[in-house]
């Protein structure tokens, strides 16, 4: 089954790292990244850019409205996913255990519907 390990950060904080703490992180996301390519379960995954950068669509009575900025004001903000292919979910909580965002924000481990079988 594939999941989606949706990361939740506090991107405030983020920002307020030095830039060697930065680059550490960095490094550490992409030994993460290398390490679930190499065990073979990683199916996609991208950092996203800032919440600054969104734009929430809606339609009501039949009419776009476009906002800008997320959907809710929440402490964390959604920093990024990977798609994993997993046998079971705990295989899938523990791969969401080791993303280093677990460290200081949250990880959302969430079942993607298969309407093929």
């Amino acid at each position: 089954m594939r999941y989606m390990l949706l990361i939740w950060e506090n991107e405030a904080l983020a920002a307020a790292q030095s830039e060697a703490e930065q680059q550490a992180v960095f490094a550490d996301y992409m030994t993460f990244t290398d390490d679930l390519r190499a065990r073979g379960v990683m199916q996609a995954g991208d950092p996203l850019m800032p919440s600054e950068t969104a734009i929430t669509v809606s339609v009501q009575d039949g009419r776009t409205i476009s906002t800008d900025g997320p959907f809710a004001e929440t402490r964390e903000q959604l920093g990024g996913y990977y798609i994993v292919e997993c046998d079971t979910l705990e295989q899938a909580c523990e791969h969401a255990a080791r993303i280093p965002g677990a460290k200081t924000g949250a990880i959302e481990v969430r079942p993607i519907m298969d309407f093929d079988g």
